[in-house]
């Protein structure tokens, strides 16, 4: 990871460029000044999806879900609980298949809930079904590497 650190915005999706040595004191958006991590998945749409994938420098891990789906209900407080110990050094997000089925269907969500991890624009790893809060996070690292 280089000296500065691109991060997309949350809220605004403005492009922020935060020293690697400060991620950790919690940095705030240059534009609306909101957290640039807030301890929990962000909702990822169509219009965002791109954004978050493409412009980071952070690995991105995605939660592919459905609100009908039971392993994803049980899921969410565990993934809840990986953006907490993954932040700063992970984006986790969550694409909800319903609303977002262009998403699904671009990356071939065949079940879920389904983890991808993304980095540098493209997915590097995947992992379908429900895990818990420990075991996200030691996925997520061991492919991150």
């Amino acid at each position: 990871m280089s000296d500065i650190v691109h991060i997309p915005c949350p809220h605004c999706q403005a492009l922020n460029r935060v020293p690697a040595a400060r991620l950790a004191e919690q940095p705030h958006c240059g534009r609306c000044r909101q957290p640039l991590f807030t301890g929990k998945p962000i909702e990822l749409t169509q219009q965002t999806f791109a954004r978050q994938v493409e412009q980071s420098d952070l690995p991105l891990l995605v939660d592919f879900w459905a609100p009908w789906c039971g392993p994803c209900k049980m899921m969410a407080p565990q993934f809840e609980q990986a953006a907490r110990l993954l932040e700063p050094k992970f984006r986790l997000a969550k694409v909800n298949t319903e609303a977002e089925p262009s998403l699904a269907a671009r990356f071939g969500i065949r079940s879920i809930p389904t983890l991808a991890l993304f980095r540098g624009g493209r997915e590097i790893a995947r992992q379908a079904g429900a895990m818990g809060a420990p075991d996200i996070v030691r996925w997520a690292t061991a492919q991150a590497g």
